[in-house]
């Protein structure tokens, strides 16, 4: 077993960790609590900006309402959902946005102040911080959750005809999961006789209905959905953050692979690096999968050790302040690709480096995969590998249409369309060529994150090693798992308990 040095391993942790100081461009907090208690990447005016997006949408006879995430039981660390803090920065349980959409305002309902709570946990904002939340937010109103009621009377119920109400119908997304995730959960629970509870956004529907009948009732899904396509400069570089660390953690899981190790240790190696570069968790659980683990597509378990010969595949990326990114890469547990792996392998980064070079704005998704395959008709004259089965896989993924996956933002699998559509700069998704060979029960793909600009596309993973030489060369370096390994059961010499 090798192992680091203390002072070569503190080098390696600063050379990825950009050292503990303040990001550039991220204001410090200031003397107030309640600032403190509030973001700091967003400006009000870029979340105004997003507002007013909304008040046209929904049109002068609209009112947007969206919920807040509910707050959690137990020491669960609360997390807002992503469309609320989209449009509002605030991170408070129980909370709630009226947009409306006539008077171009928006109101902003809180619970009262907790002080007990407070005692325990620190600052929450409060109806009672309105003063300095309207500065903050540049929302126009702050009010008590009692005053909802009364607003949505006064927003025209007492002269008819009433104005519609738009809110998301689409489950909310407050942490580690995605939407399609999550309307799978839905299913679940729907299908369920023991169980069959509606949804929060069905629940809230449904008191519309009874509390205010006069109202119809409206999804704000794909406003929002289409609003979160196109990113910010802001956004931008927290994804691009989010995607360093996703390298950095995929690279000390590179590191510290050896034959003998669990998969869950790669995990903790890179759960190492999110946490000590300031994320607060995963985007979503990890994928670590040795040999045929691999070929379940999201396999989370990460309870087998790695063996010598096969290839282990990791698919990760962080929590980093409500972004996440999407970055996989692949590699041999004992340092070395053999022929076969090799020849599977160098074609998956191949096929990676053809989709990127036709990616711009203006193009469809069809049109990048259409002209990436007939490169790689081409790269396959010549080529052979390691059974018929390897070329079988090979060639299907030819016709493959899953190559070019999914937006990236807020969410791993984000919301709104990149596929159907012409490119625009801003867009963000992921690039994940595969192939799959039945026969070995054998995946093989790498992922990374492409960002459409003004002129073309910048891979903002591209620094993870893909090639052979550098990912060979990553692995024969030193890792986090080695150099502090983990402690046998007893070791302290007690008794368990």
């Amino acid at each position: 077993m090798r192992t680091a040095p203390p002072r070569l391993f503190a080098a390696l942790v600063l050379s990825f960790s950009g050292g503990l100081a303040p990001r550039a461009g991220h204001a410090q907090p200031t003397s107030s609590p309640v600032a403190r208690s509030y973001q700091t990447d967003f400006a009000a005016a870029e979340l105004a900006a997003r507002r007013a997006r909304v008040y046209d949408a929904i049109g002068a006879q609209g009112i947007a309402i969206v919920q807040g995430a509910s707050g959690l039981p137990g020491f669960s660390v609360f997390r807002q959902s992503n469309d609320f803090y989209y449009l509002s920065g605030v991170e408070s349980a129980h909370a709630y946005l009226l947009l409306n959409g006539r008077s171009r305002t928006t109101t902003l309902y809180l619970p009262h102040r907790d002080e007990a709570r407070e005692r325990n946990e620190g600052k929450i904002l409060a109806v009672e911080d309105s003063v300095q939340l309207v500065a903050l937010t540049g929302i126009e109103r702050v009010r008590g959750l009692d005053g909802l009621a009364a607003d949505l009377v006064g927003a025209d119920l007492i002269r008819p005809p009433a104005m519609t109400v738009f809110t998301p119908l689409a489950p909310m997304e407050t942490g580690n999961d995605s939407r399609d995730e999550l309307l799978a959960g839905q299913m679940r629970a729907a299908s369920d006789p023991w169980d069959g509870r509606p949804s929060r956004e069905a629940h809230f529907v449904r008191l519309l209905h009874e509390r205010f009948p006069q109202f119809t009732v409206r999804d704000l899904s794909p406003t929002l959905d289409a609003m979160r396509v196109i990113k910010s400069a802001t956004e931008i570089a927290l994804i691009r953050r989010a995607t360093e660390l996703a390298g950095y953690g995929i690279i000390e899981a590179m590191r510290s692979t050896r034959p003998g190790v669990y998969e869950y240790q790669l995990d903790a190696a890179a759960k190492y690096m999110f946490h000590v570069n300031g994320a607060r968790g995963d985007g979503y659980a990890s994928i670590i999968g040795g040999g045929t683990n691999a070929f379940m597509g999201h396999y989370f378990r990460k309870s087998d050790l790695l063996r010598d010969g096969d290839l282990v595949l990791m698919d990760y990326a962080p929590d980093y302040r409500y972004y996440t990114s999407d970055v996989t890469r692949i590699w041999p547990v004992n340092g070395t690709f053999n022929a076969a792996q090799r020849a599977l392998y160098e074609y998956i980064v191949a096929y990676r480096d053809a989709l990127f070079r036709y990616i711009k704005p203006g193009v469809t998704a069809d049109e990048v995969l259409d002209r990436a395959a007939a490169d790689m008709q081409q790269y396959l004259v010549g080529k052979s590998f390691a059974s018929a089965a390897h070329l079988r896989a090979v060639q299907q993924g030819l016709q493959f249409r899953g190559h070019f996956q999914h937006p990236v933002g807020m969410a791993v699998h984000d919301v709104g369309r990149v596929r159907g559509v012409k490119l625009e700069a801003g867009m963000v998704f992921t690039i994940d060529p595969m192939i799959w060979i039945p026969e070995e029960q054998l995946y093989v793909r790498i992922e990374d994150v492409a960002l459409v600009t003004k002129t073309g596309v910048e891979n903002l993973s591209a620094f993870v090693p893909s090639r052979i030489v550098d990912v060979q060369r990553t692995i024969a370096e030193p890792g986090v798992v080695q150099w502090r390994p983990p402690v046998p059961a007893g070791a302290t010499g007690g008794s368990g308990k």
